[in-house]
């Protein structure tokens, strides 16, 4: 996901605070600052929740409005493709042994 923040920032040190703000947020992938006075933080990731966000800038910077969420077109396609078949890298067969039923098999305890 891709959203865009827009954060009522006057100096560098509040930039900074909302920056780490952003990139502490669990899910976030990147964050950087857009727009001409840089009042708009632009923030990719995974599974990350724009309102949670957005309040928790709200919190510790000041006055935080969400712009825009919109889906990130090349979103990991990888992730769909079935999982690759093992390849045993031996040039021998794969033996699979079958352990038989308990009551064919021999009692371990040699006392009785």
């Amino acid at each position: 996901m891709k959203m865009v923040v827009k954060v009522t920032m006057s100096d560098e040190k509040s930039r900074s605070k909302a920056l780490k703000v952003v990139v502490g947020f669990s899910g976030v992938e990147s964050a950087s600052l857009k727009g001409d006075d840089k009042s708009q933080i632009e923030v990719t990731g995974d599974g990350v929740d724009a309102v949670q966000l957005t309040s928790r800038l709200r919190k510790s910077v000041g006055h935080a409005e969400l712009v825009s969420v919109s889906a990130v077109d090349g979103e990991k396609k990888e992730e769909n493709k079935p999982p690759a078949a093992y390849v045993w890298p031996y040039n021998q067969p794969l033996y699979v042994y079958q352990e038989l039923p308990y009551a064919h098999q021999q009692d371990p305890c040699s006392i009785m």
